[in-house]
């Protein structure tokens, strides 16, 4: 029994996630190998190599994966799969964009998100938005999987180097081409990666207030930016700040909520976080029900004076 973990990177850093989805396929039992798929990607799979448990890397370097299209990623990974009893990705956007056509093109099922595994076959996974945990057993010869990994550690570089192996590209179907994007840039920390994540909600009121409010505490405690579903949609923030079931799942070791009210869609991207704070002028909200400590008033008259706090203890 052997697993394939596909590797999510950006050409030139292998991404965190990567390291957690390692963890959750080292426990399926078996060997496992990574497939660093990309254009110019090599110190990816260098970085991949060095992981602990990782017994091969494959290295498919090609024009046509520079851009993580899903449809000449999946061709390359139904080609690749004979050999392998379960085919692994971080639940990413890549990851979740990728994985269900492997698994239709197999004709299997996928287990998506999963957050426990129980044995090479049975695994547990959220459903109801996180408010029950189904557990699924696959008969399925192969096994098609995206993990949630705020539910795993990272796994670290261990003592050896594993072998990196050319895999031959497949040739791109041509269903889709890259046209261009736009990244923001930022100097915080990723938000699916943020030890620490100050979020707000359409208590926030507009866009400048997040500016005003909630950057100058997160760049005090070096936290990542997020936002509820009702924020993003009103247009205060971009999409990629959003916290939720349809959003990032994050479970930082903080999580400060302010004027988040605790919405399902929110609460199941976030009740993980070890250490919850909400802010909020409704002390009847039910983000109270699962944070930690709450502070019940004027966001706008908290959020200063704990900036103020950040300061003088520093």
């Amino acid at each position: 029994m052997t697993v394939l973990l596909f590797a999510k990177h950006d050409n030139k850093k292998l991404n965190d996630a990567t390291r957690k989805a390692l963890t959750a396929a080292k426990s399926m039992g078996g060997a496992v190998h990574v497939l660093v798929a990309g254009a110019g990607c090599r110190s990816v799979a260098e970085a991949a190599a060095k992981l602990d448990g990782v017994e091969k890397v494959l290295l498919a370097d090609a024009p046509h994966y520079e851009h993580r299209l899903a449809e000449p990623l999946s061709a390359l990974i139904v080609v690749l799969a004979g050999p392998y009893s379960h085919i692994v990705s971080a639940a990413t956007t890549t990851g979740k964009n990728v994985m269900p056509r492997v698994a239709a093109t197999l004709d299997v099922m996928q287990i998506s998100e999963i957050i426990k595994v129980i044995s090479a076959d049975t695994f547990e996974r959220p459903i109801y938005a996180g408010n029950a945990i189904q557990t699924v057993q696959s008969a399925d010869a192969k096994k098609v999987i995206t993990v949630r990994t705020a539910s795993f550690q990272a796994t670290a570089d261990g003592s050896a180097t594993a072998a990196i192996e050319d895999a031959a590209a497949v040739a791109d179907p041509g269903k889709s081409t890259f046209k261009g994007e736009e990244v923001a840039k930022s100097d915080r920390p990723e938000l699916a990666g943020a030890r620490i994540v100050v979020s707000g909600g359409r208590g926030m009121g507009s866009g400048e207030n997040f500016t005003k409010y909630i950057e100058p505490v997160a760049d005090k405690l070096g936290a990542a930016m997020g936002a509820s579903r009702a924020a993003v949609d009103a247009g205060f923030v971009p999409n990629d700040y959003q916290v939720g079931q349809t959003g990032k799942v994050v479970a930082p070791e903080l999580y400060v909520a302010v004027g988040i009210s605790g919405a399902i869609q929110h609460l199941a991207g976030m009740k993980d976080s070890k250490v919850i704070v909400a802010i909020n002028k409704d002390a009847d909200a039910p983000i109270f029900q699962v944070a930690d400590y709450g502070l019940v008033g004027d966001l706008f008259q908290i959020m200063p004076e704990l900036k103020a706090e950040l300061d003088k203890a520093s």
